[in-house]
């Protein structure tokens, strides 16, 4: 069964959804390869615009898998998942086009870098971010720093601490905070703004984007 459910273009729109409910969306290898493959196809058809990125069920993201860690010890196992891993993040920071994340619920870990590497986030009421893997691994942090700052940057990142969706909002990390029941749609909403712009356009603008942030090349963990 497919891990990431792909929308049909609609009006040059696309919604990725991670399909993983039972497992709280965990990006295990196997998904984040999925979405890289499905970003990497995207951004080369004309027909597309804008990505959007949620969760099934209740959480957007509860980040990796931790079970595929314990296999760390086995070269070829932690070759595969630091190579996903490292290819996760590029396929979503230099995405050639838009994106957008709907936040559906809580983004934690992984699932908060993902949230922080898309363009935009539009989150639910019953949304919460925190690097809630401070006290045993890194911290993606180059992508935070450059939306919110130095100061909440580092806040965030040395004490795992978990801001509300309303913090969020207050903090610049989210765009609009919404019901629930509304985030769908609003999501859409902004998508198909952006997505009246000529794709050349945002293509350009996207280029600009990327290399304002300054996210040098290299592996996850130098983010």
């Amino acid at each position: 069964m497919p891990l990431v459910r792909i929308s049909p273009p609609a009006e040059g729109v696309v919604t990725l959804t991670l399909d993983r409910p039972d497992k709280k969306n965990a990006l295990s290898i196997a998904l984040r390869d999925e979405l890289s493959d499905a970003i990497d196809k995207l951004a080369c058809d004309e027909a597309v615009k804008v990505l959007v990125l949620t969760g099934a069920g209740a959480v957007f993201s509860a980040g990796f898998d931790l079970g595929e860690f314990r296999d760390l010890g086995d070269p070829a196992a932690a070759k595969r998942l630091w190579d996903s891993s490292d290819r996760f993040h590029r396929a979503v920071l230099e995405c050639a086009l838009p994106t957008v994340a709907a936040v559906n619920g809580p983004a934690l870990a992984g699932g908060f870098d993902l949230a922080v590497m898309c363009d935009l986030r539009i989150a639910a009421t019953t949304a919460r971010f925190a690097h809630v893997e401070v006290t045993f691994g890194d911290v993606v942090y180059g992508p935070l720093r450059e939306l919110v700052g130095g100061a909440w940057a580092r806040d965030l990142a040395l004490s795992g601490r978990a801001v509300d969706a309303a913090e969020a909002l207050r903090i610049g990390l989210v765009s609009d905070v919404v019901a629930p029941e509304a985030l769908a749609a609003v999501a859409a909403e902004r998508a198909a703004a952006i997505a009246r712009v000529p794709r050349p356009l945002l293509l350009r603008t996207k280029q600009k984007i990327i290399r304002r942030a300054d996210l040098r090349p290299g592996a996850t963990l130098d983010l």
